[in-house]
């Protein structure tokens, strides 16, 4: 048999391999390394003689025999893996040299070097000789960080965390300031000397932490890599102006999070303000007003004003008393990263907000791949503090390198073990990265079968607000047993980054009618495995959907960008048409691949190339770098500025 075979047998018996070629090779069967066949009853046989010779003997003999069969002891040493380990790291992780693990693996067959990941098999039985259990740890699983179990008791109230979300323009920033001027302690400090990205108040003696992010975005963003940091979203609406597009989707991004929502209905001075209308526009997103039988508070101000800021505070406190906030303030601390930098005088700085513990200078602590040791610690004032308690805002100095916004900060017993740590988690994230999958239409129906009730999210974006609307009714009036279909986010214009953001942290797929993403969006969603669908006829939108809930969605060809080209000038030649001088941005445009003219993110214009030109000689390609002339087959519409997207329609390969 192959010396692999020779591996699983000694592992189902619980032997090691040399024990077990001993007792073979005393009954004279001998292993070759040119054999490829062990006749196995024969070894069947002599494993059970000699099971049956040990038992005849006395308990004190030690012989070969007795120690084949004996069970294996239990206190035998287990080693944690993660999937993808490479030689060199296990060769670490067993104390062995690298020299000798490839030299096992040779012997099953295994030809690696020493920085190539070993299979879980290949590692199972190199382990299995060496006398060690293997255990691997799932990629999506955290590293294990020693923690206490904390009791009620120990636990205590805390400030509840604000972000302020809404319309680019409805007064975020001026409210914020005004917020900020409430504050008795920072009027002494002659303002905010630091800004740190998060900073508290305190209203009538009860803290608030508000931070400093207010975009969606950015707080989409955060949620996608599984922080939940805020416990009040705060959307401000202007009065003058009532509910707009990232309005609504603020609202989406904050219910998606399971956020409670406070309205701040904004600009109340301002002559055509009319708080009333923006009440109604938002019971069509699900935010009635308290008065009107909902459970929404609505709080009308003006930030330029200082218009009913108190009540605004106090609105939000009662929120916070509703929910109970509480931490505790004994054990290891943790925190989690609001955003960080790297400073050319001091390295690395990362922004936290404290959610359980106190964080002390001097800690040991691992935040993602950054490890280090607490050398300093900054309030929102920009003054050294010594520690730092729940729902605090401070500035940490002292990591090794740049952590990601959103990764949770932990203190450990020592700057060894944070080192540990983090060195892990790199080790994990490179199998993690290869790994990350988000859902698609066609795996949709394979997962029903594991779950009695499969909710495919969606994120629907169309060109205008009509198309929107028949788009939205037409899936809305999908049902099928086992599936359903839940609309996060629907909105007009191009498909964008904070749209593929909000998909990734909901495990969504992008619909886009008669809309295209542009290249950044789309390069964010191939990193981010984020399935984006585009459509021109509706019926063909609600098909595919449909033939996804219901496991019949069988595509046999697939669409495959080519290039990108931009329209940097135009020319009007007579019996032609418009000629658009292109300059090609990316991969390559050829005169048989069918095209799109793109403005703004809409198409324009889907159809064929008429005749593609470089310096007045016909050609069948132009690669990106290059410029070339562009005739559209039919359509002269062209103006500066404009893009055209080469793509061609090809045979999907099984798989």
């Amino acid at each position: 048999m192959a010396k692999k075979r020779l591996f699983e047998i000694a592992k189902e018996l619980n032997m090691k391999v040399k024990d077990l070629q001993d007792v073979l090779a005393s009954k004279g069967i001998k292993f070759k390394s040119h054999m490829t066949q062990l006749d196995e009853d024969e070894v069947r046989k002599v494993l059970n003689q000699k099971a049956s010779e040990t038992s005849d003997k006395s308990k004190n003999t030690k012989n070969l025999e007795e120690k084949t069969f004996k069970e294996s002891s239990p206190s035998k040493p287990v080693i944690k893996l993660p999937e993808g380990v490479t030689v060199r790291e296990f060769a670490e992780k067993t104390k062995k040299s690298p020299t000798e693990i490839l030299k096992i693996l040779m012997e099953l067959g295994e030809f690696l070097t020493i920085n190539q990941s070993m299979s879980r098999e290949a590692a199972e039985l190199v382990a299995e000789h060496l006398g060690l259990k293997v255990e691997f740890m799932s990629p999506f699983e955290e590293v294990p960080v020693e923690t206490e179990e904390e009791t009620e008791s120990e636990q205590v109230p805390r400030p509840p965390v604000v972000t302020i979300m809404g319309h680019v323009d409805h007064g975020k920033t001026t409210l914020l300031d005004a917020i900020r001027q409430t504050d008795v302690a920072l009027r002494e400090y002659g303002g905010i000397t630091q800004h740190i990205g998060a900073y508290q108040i305190e209203h009538k003696g009860k803290k608030i932490t508000f931070i400093d992010t207010p975009g969606h975005e950015a707080f989409t963003a955060m949620r996608a890599r599984g922080a939940k940091v805020t416990d009040i979203a705060v959307l401000v609406v202007a009065a003058d102006d009532g509910v707009m597009p990232q309005t609504i989707e603020a609202i989406n991004h904050a219910k998606a999070a399971n956020v409670p929502i406070l309205v701040a209905i904004n600009k109340i001075d301002k002559e055509g303000a009319n708080p009333e209308k923006v009440k109604q526009q938002l019971t069509e997103y699900g935010l009635v007003a308290e008065e009107w039988g909902g459970d929404t508070i609505f709080v009308p101000v003006s930030a330029k004003q200082r218009t009913n800021l108190d009540e605004l505070l106090e609105m939000i406190l009662l929120l916070a008393e509703v929910q109970e906030l509480k931490s505790s303030i004994s054990g290891p601390a943790r925190a989690v990263v609001i955003e960080s930098k790297l400073d050319r005088g001091r390295g690395p700085m990362a922004t936290v907000l404290v959610e359980k513990g106190v964080l002390r200078v001097g800690d040991a602590v691992v935040a993602g791949l950054a490890y280090g040791k607490i050398r300093a610690l900054f309030d929102d004032k920009g003054q050294s503090v010594e520690e730092a308690y729940p729902a605090q805002p401070v500035e940490v100095l002292g990591l090794s390198a740049v952590p990601e916004p959103g990764v949770e900060m932990i203190v450990v017993e020592g700057e060894k073990k944070a080192r540990q740590i983090a060195e892990e988690r790199a080790l994990r994230a490179r199998v993690l990265a290869a790994q990350k999958r988000h859902v698609s239409l066609e795996d949709l129906f394979a997962l029903s079968k594991e779950r009695e009730d499969v909710v495919l999210n969606l994120i629907v974006k169309a060109d205008t607000q009509g198309s929107l609307e028949a788009v939205k009714d037409a899936l809305e009036r999908i049902k099928t047993d086992g599936a359903r279909i839940k609309i996060l986010h629907t909105g007009v214009g191009a498909i964008s980054e904070a749209d593929v953001m909000l998909a990734s942290a909901s495990d969504a797929v992008i619909v886009g009618f008669n809309v295209r993403p542009n290249v950044k969006t789309q390069k964010l969603a191939q990193s981010e495995k984020i399935e984006i669908r585009t459509y021109r006829v509706i019926y063909e939108l609600t098909q595919e959907i449909e033939a996804a809930l219901r496991g019949k969605l069988k595509p046999e060809f697939v669409e495959e960008t080519l290039g990108l080209a931009e329209v940097r000038a135009t020319f009007k030649i007579s019996r032609l048409g418009v000629v658009a001088g292109c300059y090609v941005m990316e991969g390559r445009v050829t005169k048989d691949s069918k095209v799109r003219l793109l403005r703004e993110g809409s198409i324009i214009f889907e159809g064929e190339i008429s005749s593609l030109r470089r310096f007045k000689e016909d050609v069948r390609e132009v690669k990106a770098g290059f410029e070339c002339g562009i005739l559209l087959d039919g359509f002269n519409d062209v103006k500066v500025g404009d893009l055209i997207e080469s793509y061609q329609i090809v045979e999907k390969k099984p798989v």
